[in-house]
């Protein structure tokens, strides 16, 4: 049976667990975890991606992350990719470091972030790596520690999941805390690691229930939530398809909508193809790579080489490119 293509779209939450190949080390040593850190850090503020919860084990990570600028498979394509080079040429290594698949489980935010904050954050306790919640709250390879403040950074957003505990930081932190330590009882959550019907209703006795109630219940494998949630990311899934069959079908491709931003903005097709810090051209640049990408569906690094620009310059345009389209109310079809 064929994959099926991953779900994305901006401002959607993902539970992301990568394995190395044969379930192998991916870390050796704490150069290796700090190393792999800066990298994601790097991306993570160059696409204007929030992460609530991470955390690194011997053989895997874990990352809960909001979609910012650029999908979630460019970031893990990114992030992956740079990651294995280096881990490579420092152990005079061949071949692939991760499973060739990595699990991207879309997720309903009002229902599991907190549980995957607490489940991703609970990890290195559950395997052993650290044996008390005394030593998970200062361990430095999980994103715990730095809710509590003992450590920081500027790419984790712990500001976001201190609100949901309270108001007043001091006493949001003590309660995160104790929410975190509760979920020592419940131990491994399979329920919490991927999508699908059995995992999105609670389990197979509650999948039971609503079955004798007669309750029809819309799943996906690539997805955690309730049926309503399925079905509104589906809704808009098959919109976004149709929308760029429609433009396909139009003869929209990468020059027309260089033609077209030409059109709006008035300016030259040779202008917008040169690079320069020049506002009128940066704006029209902008334009390009928003539609290119997420009109089009082109990659951020397709659109950089037809553009002549870097990943994080394309990222940081395609947010550019958005307020412009929203505030101008700017439309790639006519």
């Amino acid at each position: 049976m064929p994959r099926q293509a991953r779900i994305d779209a901006s401002g959607a939450l993902h539970h992301v667990i990568c394995r190395g190949i044969e379930n192998r080390r991916i870390f050796r040593d704490q150069a290796d975890r700090k190393g792999f850190i800066d990298r994601l850090g790097s991306i993570l503020t160059a696409t204007a991606t929030s992460c609530f919860a991470w955390a690194l084990m011997p053989n895997h990570f874990h990352l809960l992350l909001r979609t910012g600028n650029l999908p979630i498979a460019g970031i893990m394509r990114r992030l992956l990719t740079g990651y294995a080079v280096t881990f490579n040429k420092k152990y005079k290594r061949h071949g692939h470091l991760f499973q060739n698949r990595y699990k991207s489980i879309l997720c309903q935010e009002d229902s599991y972030l907190l549980e995957l904050v607490r489940y991703i954050h609970l990890n290195p306790l559950r395997a052993q790596i650290v044996s008390s919640m005394i030593e998970l709250d200062r361990y430095g390879f999980c994103g715990h520690g730095f809710i509590l403040g003992k450590y920081k950074n500027e790419w984790q957003d712990t500001k976001y999941v201190l609100r949901l505990f309270g108001d007043r930081e001091f006493l949001a932190r003590r309660e995160y805390r104790r929410f975190v330590e509760a979920g020592v009882a419940l131990g491994k959550r399979n329920d919490l690691i991927g999508g699908g019907l059995i995992r999105s209703s609670g389990g197979w006795e509650e999948l039971k229930d609503l079955r004798r109630q007669g309750v029809l219940f819309k799943s996906d494998e690539r997805m955690l939530g309730d049926s309503g949630f399925v079905e509104s990311v589906l809704r808009e899934q098959d919109e976004k398809f149709e929308r760029r069959y429609e433009l396909k079908s139009r003869g929209y491709d990468f020059d027309k909508v260089i033609e077209r931003v030409s059109e709006l903005l008035e300016i030259d097709i040779e202008e917008i193809l040169r690079p320069s810090k020049k506002p009128e051209r940066v704006r029209a640049r902008s334009l390009v790579c928003y539609w290119a990408v997420r009109e089009l569906g082109m990659s951020g690094t397709e659109v950089g080489r037809r553009l002549g620009l870097v990943q994080p310059a394309v990222s940081r345009a395609l947010e550019r490119g958005a307020g412009l389209a929203n505030d101008e109310r700017l439309t790639l079809m006519e």
